[in-house]
């Protein structure tokens, strides 16, 4: 077990549920769903005027599981352990962090795997497609739960990226700060080709079985091989050399047979098998499209005016090698606020981790969130001198 020094310590998910019928949450398809239950942990206080609060978003295969342990034998900690807790990036002395599995996923929370109370049945593929919108919308519900009015901060990378910047769009007054890390404001069509592969490897399982295979044989050689395309996407090319090179896998020369005979390709394999252990297939599906389907612009015709009425202060921060969502898109993202006159900051990591690097390279990006989170925080009295 990785040791639990500077650890937020023993955590414990907890699930909240709304939208009881029939008051169901309307989705941006029209549907409604309902009721629908959260997965979400915190970490650290909420102080007294509950100020001090931050919302950290998960990427696409993450959870509520961010930071800590749920027992002395956790073999690994939450999955952004490296940036929360006691004097970290997200200092859980100074905030009440707060992370909750997104609805669609498989980790608690809604999703296609839920049961369907009208059928008794999973939902499958009659669970309603859902958008980074309805993520941050049944969010909000959290948040009121909690007693949060406004959030001194929300933070994610990747598709967390994407929330954030949703966030403080659609709720300009509840966000004080915004830190987008590693994302875009629009999927670009290659990275939709990317996860429409995906798609189809599961779809083209034999055990898929249009998405009603719970209770028999999973699709598992087609979500393998989706997190394997997805998990190229992921690292640079200077990693996988640095990582991997032409190393063969215990042998002195290939095999000349269509063996795995690359460590490239064991660790593909790797990564392949051990997703398919923690996550549903069908909520691959869905939470691939709510990511094509992210457009920032959509419905006023460009970035410019979509940031118009945004209230926050942003730390836009992305990673050289990242070829997924490279620095040029986060440059756009920047210079659509400064048009408006907004608080932006802008920081370019030279890291060799490619898109990966904001669960990777802690040290730069620890520092720059730790200041840029400080520095507010004593702006808006929230902490003292």
């Amino acid at each position: 077990m990785k040791t639990m020094a500077g650890s937020v310590g023993i955590v414990e998910k907890k699930f909240f549920t709304f939208a009881e019928p029939p008051n169901e949450l309307v989705l941006e398809s029209g549907e409604k769903l309902g009721p629908i239950t959260l997965a979400y942990e915190t970490y650290g206080e909420l102080n007294e005027d509950r100020s001090n609060a931050i919302l950290i978003l998960h990427a696409l295969s993450g959870d509520s599981h961010a930071a800590g342990f749920y027992s002395k034998n956790d073999k690994k900690p939450g999955w952004w352990d490296n940036v929360i807790g006691p004097g970290k990036a997200f200092d859980t002395d100074k905030y009440f962090i707060i992370c909750s599995n997104v609805i669609g996923g498989c980790q608690g929370s809604t999703g296609p795997s839920s049961i369907n109370p009208k059928t008794g049945k999973p939902y499958a593929l009659s669970f309603p497609v859902i958008t980074i919108g309805d993520m941050v919308n049944a969010q909000t519900h959290l948040i009121d739960y909690l007693g949060i009015e406004k959030l001194f901060a929300v933070a994610g990378g990747s598709m967390g990226g994407m929330q954030a910047l949703q966030w403080a769009v659609a709720y300009p007054d509840r966000v004080h700060v915004s830190i987008p890390i590693a994302t875009t404001a629009k999927l670009s069509p290659q990275g939709i080709a990317f996860n429409e592969v995906g798609r189809v490897a599961i779809m083209m399982d034999p055990n898929f079985n249009g998405g009603n295979y719970y209770g028999g044989e999973i699709p598992r050689r087609g979500l393998a091989l989706a997190r394997m395309i997805g998990h190229i996407t992921y690292l640079s090319d200077e990693s996988m050399h640095e990582k991997f090179g032409r190393a063969l896998r215990g042998k002195e020369r290939p095999s000349f047979r269509f063996d795995v005979d690359f460590e490239v390709e064991s660790y593909l394999h790797y990564k392949g098998d051990t997703f398919v252990e923690r996550f549903d297939a069908n909520s691959y599906l869905y939470i691939t499209k709510a990511i094509d389907y992210f457009d920032l612009s959509y419905g006023t015709g460009s970035l410019v005016e979509t940031f118009r009425d945004v209230k926050s202060s942003f730390l836009i921060i992305s990673f050289k090698s990242d070829w997924l969502y490279p620095p040029y898109q986060a440059k756009e993202i920047v210079k659509a606020l400064m048009v408006n006159g907004k608080d932006v900051t802008y920081c370019e990591i030279d890291s060799k981790y490619g898109h990966d690097a904001f669960l990777l390279d802690e040290g730069e990006m620890s520092v720059v969130i730790k200041n840029f989170l400080e520095h507010h925080a004593r702006r808006l009295g929230i902490l003292k001198d």
